[in-house]
C-alpha cells in the first residue's frame, strides 16, 4: 500500500474515532517511538498516570486494546448517521415538516427527531444536540414580513412630527 494510500485510510479511520480514542492512538504511536510517559502525558494533555495505564493496555495486547476502551458514560441514542440525517432534515427548513412558519423552536426540533427516529428527548438535551450539529440561536427580526421600508420612512418623516406632542410655548 502507498504510503499516501495508508494517510487516507488511516484519516477515514480516524474520523469515526472519538477525541478520546484520537489521544489514546496518537499517545501509542509516540510511546512506540520511544517517548518517555511524562512527555506524552504533557504533548496528548492527559494525566501522567493515565499514560502508564495506556502503556500498559499498549504492551498487554497492542493497539487494538487501545482501540476497543470503551468510551465512559451512558451510550448515545442517535449515531453519526442519524445525526447527519437530521441536519439535512433542519436544513430542508420547518415548513417542509409541516411547520407553519420558518422559525424552528425547541420543540419542533424534538418532533422532527422523534418522526424521524423514534426518540424522544428533553428539550435541554435537543439543545445540546443543535449545539454539536453547529446550529446556534437566533433571534428573528420582530418586523413583518410584508413591510414596506418606504412606507416607513415617509410616515416617520411627515407623520410621526406631527403627532409628536410639542413642549408648550407658555412657560408658568
Amino acid at each position: 500500500m502507498s504510503s499516501g494510500l495508508f494517510l487516507e485510510v488511516m484519516d477515514m479511520v480516524q474520523k469515526r474515532l472519538s477525541e478520546a480514542a484520537k489521544k489514546r492512538l496518537r499517545a501509542a504511536r509516540m510511546l512506540q517511538k520511544g517517548k518517555g510517559c511524562a512527555e506524552v502525558a504533557l504533548a496528548v494533555g492527559v494525566a501522567r498516570q493515565t499514560v502508564y495505564t495506556w502503556k500498559a493496555l499498549l504492551d498487554e495486547g497492542g493497539i487494538d486494546a487501545l482501540r476497543a476502551v470503551r468510551e465512559p458514560g451512558r451510550p448515545a441514542r442517535l449515531d453519526q448517521a442519524q445525526l447527519a440525517s437530521l441536519r439535512a432534515a433542519l436544513l430542508q427548513g420547518p415548513i417542509e415538516h409541516g411547520f407553519g412558519t420558518e422559525l424552528w423552536t425547541i420543540k419542533r426540533v424534538g418532533a422532527v427527531i422523534e418522526r424521524m427516529h423514534g426518540v424522544r428527548f428533553s428539550q435541554a438535551h435537543v439543545w445540546r444536540i443543535l449545539g454539536s450539529l453547529g446550529f446556534s440561536p437566533q433571534k428573528p427580526e420582530k418586523r413583518a414580513i410584508e413591510r414596506d421600508e418606504d412606507a416607513v420612512r415617509v410616515w416617520k418623516r411627515r407623520t410621526w412630527p406631527a403627532l409628536k406632542k410639542k413642549p408648550s410655548e407658555t412657560v408658568g
